[in-house]
């Protein structure tokens, strides 16, 4: 009874990939570009235990290494991305995109004059319904007139203008457990792309974090529906190039692994019910 941002995207883009992720538990193979994007987060968040003053772009360089052997040590599997690199070569251009990253962020914001109040900061409510909701906060900034801003690091790219409501989802998500916990809601979400080198901001209202409760309900309805019926249907996109399950999935003609759970017996929907609208309407949408 739990959902996190991540695990609500899966199932927006792919409801079979959300089994294979959550009730499967298939693993996948280390990205170099997600590792890249958990190494600069990480020195973006060991910065600000500096003193303001040192906070500056040679001390957060020169962190990056220290940094990608600490992630080294808790997740030994990485090292697989360079295994074929004898020379290093293929490493120090990782980690020199790395280091341009972390430069870039420099002139989208001034650490000097930041004071976070949290970093990393897990973050969980249980609404109403019993669903649960959770996940981790890259920043949280509190204005001495107790305003609260929602920060968060992209490592990729802005997306174009006609795709930012789905940027923002994650941070209204967030906004949403926020205002569940705290009763107040944040005056801004931020999102700062250093591939980019571009920020986006939106400032919520409650009728904003109303809709977005409403979406999650709709969601968690057809993700149980599908856990109790087995009906994970796969739903094609252009990132299906970049799924580590392609030889697993019917649309390409592959065939998922038995499924783990007992099935269910459902009722059939009634006709202009509730539930037909949860198991025939776009969980998606708004």
């Amino acid at each position: 009874m739990s959902l996190s941002p991540s695990r609500a995207s899966d199932f927006m883009q792919c409801p079979l990939l959300y089994r294979f992720r959550v009730i499967d538990r298939l693993p996948e193979k280390p990205s170099a570009a997600a590792t890249r994007g958990t190494l600069v987060h990480a020195v973006l968040e060991r910065l600000f235990d500096d003193p303001a003053a040192e906070r500056t772009v040679p001390r957060a360089k020169a962190m990056i290494p220290g940094q990608w052997d600490r992630l080294l040590s808790s997740r030994p599997e990485l090292a697989e991305l360079f295994a074929e690199d004898p020379e290093g070569e293929r490493l120090a251009g990782w980690l020199g995109e790395a280091e341009r990253l972390v430069e870039r962020w420099f002139t989208l914001e001034d650490p000097t004059r930041l004071e976070p109040a949290e970093r990393e900061l897990f973050v969980e409510t249980e609404l109403e319904s019993g669903l649960r909701l959770r996940g981790v906060i890259d920043r949280v900034d509190v204005a001495p007139s107790g305003e609260v801003r929602i920060v968060d690091y992209k490592t990729g790219k802005a997306p174009r203008p006609e795709y930012s409501e789905g940027a923002l989802f994650q941070m209204t998500f967030y906004a949403l457990v926020v205002w569940r916990l705290k009763g107040v809601v944040p005056r801004r979400l931020q999102l700062v792309y250093l591939g980019s080198g571009d920020v986006l901001t939106y400032d919520p209202v409650e009728a904003d974090l109303l809709r977005v409760e409403r979406k999650l309900h709709a969601l968690w309805d057809a993700i149980r529906t599908a856990t109790e019926t087995g009906d994970w249907r796969p739903r094609p996109t252009k990132l299906c190039g970049w799924c580590d399950h392609r030889a697993l999935c019917p649309e390409f003609g592959g065939t998922p692994p038995v499924y783990p759970l007992e099935i269910a017996s459902v009722r059939p929907p009634e006709p202009g019910g509730s539930e037909q609208g949860r198991m025939g309407g776009d969980p998606s949408g708004p």
